[in-house]
């Protein structure tokens, strides 16, 4: 992997360890989750601290993400998110990404070995790593521990002539405000209208 900015220390949470599939702790035993491509992937690990580096807080925990996503079952496990939040889990050994303002779930018709290959080789298109790019052109760097924020969110059109405003902020508040977003939206009819308020 390139552009590597962080990886995981000691395998801390052995409980959540045990419950993977072998090629998942393989990957784990040689460095305990990675943040790569200059935060374009990150790929929990099996710690107890920091909190935004933990698969257990996300699979297990409180604000794990089957309890708020319709779509995924508890046993997905979200091993990796892109640079805003979407997730990338496995249910299987297939791959399946979660588009966390919607709640869509799309089945990237790869295995996990599969799934490191394309982000390798087309780092771009596999990551959805556009915001990140426009971003950093700007001078922006995305330290370890923070995503994108993203305003007006991706799934909402806008005038071509209103550009999105991009920030970093922490890990935990961004994917609470996907959450609540999603909370907003789930139900609404097609072609109903919604009204933002703009965040700080």
């Amino acid at each position: 992997m390139k552009g590597i900015l962080y990886t995981g220390g000691e395998l801390t949470d052995l409980v959540s360890f045990a419950r993977l599939p072998s090629y998942l702790q393989a990957f784990l035993r040689d460095q305990n989750g990675v943040v790569a491509y200059f935060g374009g992937l990150h790929i929990r690990g099996c710690v107890q601290e920091p909190g935004w580096h933990s698969l257990a807080d996300v699979w297990q925990g409180e604000a794990a993400f089957w309890r708020t996503y319709a779509t995924l079952l508890e046993t997905d496990i979200p091993f990796a998110q892109d640079c805003v939040g979407n997730q990338f889990l496995l249910r299987g050994d297939a791959v399946f990404f979660l588009d966390t303002e919607t709640g869509e779930l799309a089945d990237l018709e790869v295995d996990f070995k599969h799934f490191l290959f394309g982000a390798e080789k087309f780092p771009l298109d596999a990551l959805g790593m556009e915001p990140l790019r426009g971003f950093q052109q700007k001078g922006g760097m995305l330290p370890p521990g923070q995503l994108l924020s993203l305003y007006p969110p991706a799934c909402i059109a806008t005038p071509s002539k209103q550009p999105a405003t991009v920030k970093p902020v922490p890990v935990a508040e961004r994917l609470a405000w996907l959450a609540d977003f999603y909370r907003q939206i789930k139900d609404l009819p097609d072609g109903q209208s919604i009204r933002l308020k703009p965040t700080e």
